[in-house]
């Protein structure tokens, strides 16, 4: 298993909520007339009438000055369920039926399990856009700037005790969530890239269901 593989896999599934801030006009006009509860609740409104997602994504962990990029389609569905498809590395999957989250690196060879409940990834936070986002729940203070229409929020967690001590949104004015970072306990840092987002894109359970490859060996570490 490659350590960026590792790395990307250890932290967050407590985070339940990743999206954030946006308004139309001038930095100094938003300074002015911005309303953070208006703008919460309108993000809140849009991602939890949404029952699945498709989306284009680009993905980007950084440790200690070393980056390791990668890029795919996300397909989200309540509840739960993910599918990482990637393009790059290709071949690789991350999917979650709800239950189980399973891991394949065609590199490895073989395929982690490990229950929903047990899993701390990064990219876990993301099937909480098709749940309940409450905002105030999950953070204490928010830190905003703006790049051209676009709202860039820095989100600090209400616990010192969770794997990450920051999130950053990157929301445009239709609150759709443009781009999530994580900075991690440890200090690395996984960016995404959101593009091409369809609403209610069609998806079947097949496709949240892993069938290892023909020699592949899954690993389960539920019993760990």
């Amino acid at each position: 298993m490659t350590a960026y593989g590792i790395a990307s896999r250890r932290t967050v599934l407590g985070l339940a909520s990743v999206w954030l801030l946006s308004f139309v006009g001038s930095p100094s006009a938003f300074a002015q007339t911005f309303d953070l509860d208006k703008t919460l609740k309108g993000i809140e409104n849009r991602y939890n009438s949404i029952q699945s997602l498709e989306l284009q994504f680009s993905e980007t962990y950084t440790m200690k000055g070393h980056k390791r990029a990668a890029s795919g389609t996300l397909f989200l569905r309540k509840p739960g369920r993910m599918r990482w498809q990637y393009t790059e590395p290709a071949g690789r999957l991350f999917i979650s039926d709800g239950q189980y989250i399973y891991d394949y690196n065609p590199e490895d060879g073989q395929a982690e399990r490990r229950k929903v409940k047990e899993a701390d990834d990064f990219r876990a936070p993301l099937a909480f856009l098709l749940g309940k986002l409450n905002f105030k729940d999950d953070f204490r203070e928010f830190h905003t700037t703006m790049q051209g229409q676009d709202a860039l929020i820095t989100a600090i967690p209400k616990s010192d005790k969770l794997p990450y001590t920051e999130v950053t949104f990157l929301a445009a004015p239709d609150f759709t969530i443009k781009q999530l970072s994580v900075k991690g306990q440890e200090g690395f840092v996984i960016q995404y890239t959101f593009s091409g987002e369809k609403k209610n894109a069609p998806v079947t359970d097949a496709m949240f269901k892993f069938t290892p490859p023909p020699g592949v060996q899954i690993v389960d570490t539920t019993a760990r």
